[in-house]
């Protein structure tokens, strides 16, 4: 499983629900290209779902078995990445805490991230694990000492929070944490079906992983596109349609065709999404063959999860013995009896 290349990849998503195409373009897809040439964890993100949906604990299973089913079927080979649960990575929680410790409040509240999110979610007091999320998102990145960490581009602000707190640590006790960079995809921010919003699982402007050939045409026939586009001889204008941007994410190489064809009101509204629901499927396809093969056997995907979160748990307790030295808590009696 693990690469024999010296840079390690740290990516993953909370458990709130099924991935989209917003996912993949912003960061699933350079997690398959990265698995095969660096040791590449992935987290499924239990814990900080809970920062949002903490009144529905019992839902964390589910979406995580949705999520990793997401994973599999897109691609994400389980010999070559470490796929695991935050939960069951006690030390995660550990380093948390520590880093919670010289982390100031008011860095957090002026992180865009959050004040976005916090936003978009109408919250007027923010609770303290939504507040610290990036604190906890940080342990997730230096707990295995990642260096590469493949995200859209609203996370990159999450990034830097974790590249200050690295520094802070290794200034106040050693140079024990490595510092890691953001990789954002060709497709940083994906625009919803709403045209409005990015798209989002939460907004419901979304096409799914695991959407069908039929949810994908009936998603698309009803996306937003050039407002002020009446009849199809009316000039267009593919800039501020959404429909055209997800030309430009998912069929690339007929982009300008459709752009130049919007334009001089040779091509149609309808025409433009028939041709984006064909291409947005052919991605899709082989993803829908990988995912019956998983669901069909459940116990393969609970031995992979089982696999990836026991050798993750490995490599935290190894962290954990670092940090612990370096803060001059490597008290004398014997640290791995307590802690089991």
């Amino acid at each position: 499983m693990q690469s024999n290349h010296t840079e390690r990849v740290l990516t993953g998503d909370r458990t709130t629900g099924k991935l989209h195409l917003g996912h993949y373009v912003g960061s699933l897809k350079n997690r398959i290209e990265m698995q095969r040439k660096y040791d590449t964890f992935i987290l499924l993100a239990d814990v900080q779902a809970l920062t949002t949906h903490f009144e529905a604990p019992k839902e964390m299973g589910r979406h995580l078995h949705q999520i990793a089913l997401d994973y599999l079927a897109a691609g994400i080979d389980p010999e070559k990445a470490t796929i695991f649960v935050q939960s069951l990575v006690p030390e995660i929680a550990e380093l948390t805490i520590f880093y919670s410790m010289f982390v100031t409040v008011n860095s957090l509240r002026h992180n865009p991230t959050v004040k976005s999110e916090a936003a978009e979610r109408g919250y007027n007091q923010l609770y303290y694990g939504f507040l610290g999320y990036p604190v906890s998102q940080a342990a997730d990145i230096t707990f295995c000492k990642a260096t590469l960490i493949p995200v859209g581009e609203d996370q990159v602000p999450h990034i830097e929070q974790t590249r200050k707190i690295v520094r802070r640590f290794n200034e106040l006790y050693a140079p024990v944490l490595i510092e890691p960079k953001a990789v954002v995809g060709d497709v940083p921010r994906l625009v919803g079906l709403d045209g409005k919003n990015k798209m989002s699982k939460s907004m419901g402007n979304a096409i799914t992983l695991d959407a069908s050939a039929l949810e994908v045409r009936e998603k698309i026939q009803v996306a937003v596109t050039d407002p002020a586009r009446i009849r199809k001889s009316d000039p267009g204008h593919p800039e501020v349609c959404p429909v055209f941007s997800y030309h430009q994410a998912f069929a690339s190489g007929t982009a300008d065709e459709i752009a130049a064809g919007c334009r001089s009101g040779a091509m149609g509204c309808v025409e433009c999404k028939q041709r984006i629901v064909g291409r947005i499927n052919e991605l899709l396809e082989p993803m829908r063959e990988r995912r019956v093969a998983y669901e069909t056997n459940p116990r393969m995907v609970d031995e992979i999860l089982t696999a990836g979160t026991k050798r993750a748990r490995e490599i935290a307790k190894e962290t954990m013995r670092e940090v612990r030295e370096a803060m001059g808590l490597n008290y004398r009696f014997d640290y791995d009896e307590v802690r089991g």
